[in-house]
């Protein structure tokens, strides 16, 4: 009996030896897993525990002048964060931070929900805290775990100029726009991205990229310190962008325009280069900054005169007399017309059975075609353009840049319209329509619709022979190909002449627009568009030669009546400012 109960012993021995070496090899093989083959896994994760990363947003770049000076820039403010993984009681925490700031706590936990990326990643709660603020939210910090306030950027106006429309404005980053957004895995949310303007525009210029921190964290995921193995990554702030506008113009056209519905454009042709862009009304750019009610949004979404529409580029309006140049190019080009040839306007035109007036009532009795553009009697254009096609005038006007996008850099671009063949049979049927809509066309009423920013290229493209480069907001090189009128050198000189009469034939409806300053030449046009749902839009565009230097400019007022009477003696103001010159040269 011993020996069997030896051997039993013995074999169990050898059962337990083996148990315990399979163990030891388990381990053995999972220490070799986690500390080898998987070590960087488990670091990482050790280190998630342990060091907390912490994102700091960039300042945004700057938006300059032509001449430096600053009209967009960054002002620091506070915000307040929460660590949801420190807090401890977040109801509460809600309620006392409520007491301390004034602020709804429903508005706190709103914002916790739609800044929330995770435990413990700070989360939005409040912004533009003031010194009172903050001063509380310190002295009683001992109540308020996982409560963190910190400075971020936000935009700031220190200029005088408003230009509101051509800057822009920013939103901040929820996950139904980082969805939106072709890159929206460089936003985190609550950043800033430019949503108009050149805001938008120049986002990638603009945005810069952000800084990041990492933390030492305890147990309890408090911060203890820096993690000194780690580097820091600061803000890199985004790339400044220099303008063409000129600050002093920029804000005394809007001085002007204050009242007033409409546009004025100041450009550069032989360069492109706006200088002054205003569409009024306009609002303050400080709008989109701090903490908007929504019944201050509301009154402004709903506004008749409609401030936040961008005139310039968004706006399509009938151009009325400024484009008789177009027709005149036509029938140089297209036609043997001869400019000398006399027509008669006896205050009114009949073609087939219908009555076309023109402005002047009692008519303007015999004239040729350069006092038919002095004067800009309606009747001599429909007479001659009889001699002329739909699609004729369709394509000069293409060529002039009309009915499509310019190109100019700012977003939300409207293309306006240019009737041709084609689309009067869709719209009106093969016989719906007829040559007397031509007639309309010619004196830039009827189906035309353009945009005062096409209205500046093509006044550009006037003032160069056909030369300009595109329209552009900010300082470049590499600008895209604008189009190029081929016209007779014969045609250009034409046109200059006639569009130089209107000015200072003694009844010429741009006189007004002329300044008394010795060795300015004005050369320009007046329009005055009918409204059906309004009083008359009064149009004038021309340029100024002076000192070796052009100077264009496309003024629209809507509803403001006779373009001869209203907007030429605007002109002549913004002409005026350029009697000192103005440095043109590429900054």
């Amino acid at each position: 009996m011993l020996k069997a109960e030896n051997i039993v012993s013995s074999h169990q021995y050898r059962i337990a030896g083996f148990v315990v070496w399979l163990l030891i090899c388990v381990l053995l093989s999972r220490y070799f897993q986690i500390q080898i083959l998987e070590h960087e896994r488990y670091s990482s994760k050790s280190n998630t525990n342990r060091i907390r990363k912490v994102t700091k947003n960039a300042p945004r770049g700057l938006i300059l002048d032509r001449n430096g000076d600053i009209l967009v820039e960054n002002f620091p403010i506070y915000v307040l964060t929460a660590i949801p993984g420190e807090m401890t009681d977040q109801d509460i925490q809600f309620k006392l931070i409520s007491n301390y700031i004034e602020s709804d706590s429903a508005i706190l936990a709103s914002n916790y929900n739609k800044y929330y990326r995770g435990q413990f990643i700070p989360t939005r709660l409040a912004k533009d805290l003031n010194f009172e603020q903050i001063s509380r939210l310190e002295e009683n910090k001992l109540n308020l775990q996982g409560i963190y306030f910190d400075q971020i950027p936000e935009r700031y106006f220190p200029s005088r100029v408003k230009a509101p429309h051509l800057f822009g404005y920013v939103k901040e980053v929820d996950r139904q726009i980082r969805e939106s957004l072709i890159n929206g895995e460089l936003y985190e949310l609550g950043d800033l991205v430019g949503w108009t303007g050149l805001e938008k525009q120049y986002e990638i210029f603009l945005m810069g990229n952000r800084g990041i921190y990492f933390y030492e964290v305890d147990v309890f995921g408090r911060e203890v310190g820096p993690a000194i193995e780690l580097d820091p990554k600061k803000p890199d702030p985004g790339q400044n962008i220099q303008t063409t506008l000129d600050l002093n113009l920029q804000a005394f056209i809007e001085k002007q325009m204050i009242d007033r519905k409409g546009i004025a454009l100041v450009g550069h042709p032989e360069s492109g280069e706006i200088l002054s862009a205003v569409s009024s009304p306009d609002y303050s750019p400080d709008l989109f900054t701090g903490f908007t009610t929504e019944r201050e949004w509301s009154e402004i979404q709903t506004d008749p005169d409609r401030p936040l529409l961008n005139r310039y580029t968004q706006g399509t309006y009938p151009p009325a007399s400024i484009v008789k140049m177009i027709m005149e190019a036509v029938l140089l080009e297209k036609t043997d017309f001869d400019v000398e040839m006399i027509q008669v306007c006896s205050g009114s035109y009949q073609y087939g059975d219908r009555i076309f007036g023109c402005w002047m009532a009692e008519g303007h009795g015999e004239l040729n075609m350069t006092e038919a553009m002095a004067v800009s009697c309606d009747v001599y254009f429909y007479k001659a353009i009889r001699a002329t096609n739909i699609d004729q005038v369709y394509n000069m006007f293409l060529s002039f840049g009309f009915g499509k996008k310019t190109g100019v850099d700012i977003p939300n671009e409207a293309e306006g319209l240019i009737p041709n063949k084609d689309y009067m049979f869709k719209r009106y049927g093969r016989f719906g329509w007829s040559k007397g809509s031509l007639l309309n066309i010619a004196i830039g009423q009827g189906e035309l619709l353009v945009t005062p920013i096409q209205v500046l290229n093509y006044v550009n493209l006037l003032a160069t022979r056909g030369s300009s480069p595109v329209c552009h907001f900010v300082m470049a090189n590499n600008l895209p190909q604008n189009v190029r009128p081929e016209l007779d050198s014969s045609t250009w000189d034409r046109i200059l002449f006639d569009m130089r009469t209107v000015i200072t034939h003694d009844k010429g409806t741009g006189r007004k627009a002329q300044p008394a300053i010795k060795g300015m030449k004005i050369f320009g046009k007046t329009g005055t568009a009918e409204n059906p749902h309004g009083d008359d839009h009064a149009w004038f565009i021309g340029w100024a030669e002076y000192l070796g230097e052009k100077y264009s400019l496309v003024l629209l007022l809507e509803n403001g009546g006779s373009g001869g009477t209203v907007a030429a003696p605007l002109a002549k103001k913004i002409f005026s400012q350029f009697e000192s010159g103005m440095d043109l040269a590429s900054k």
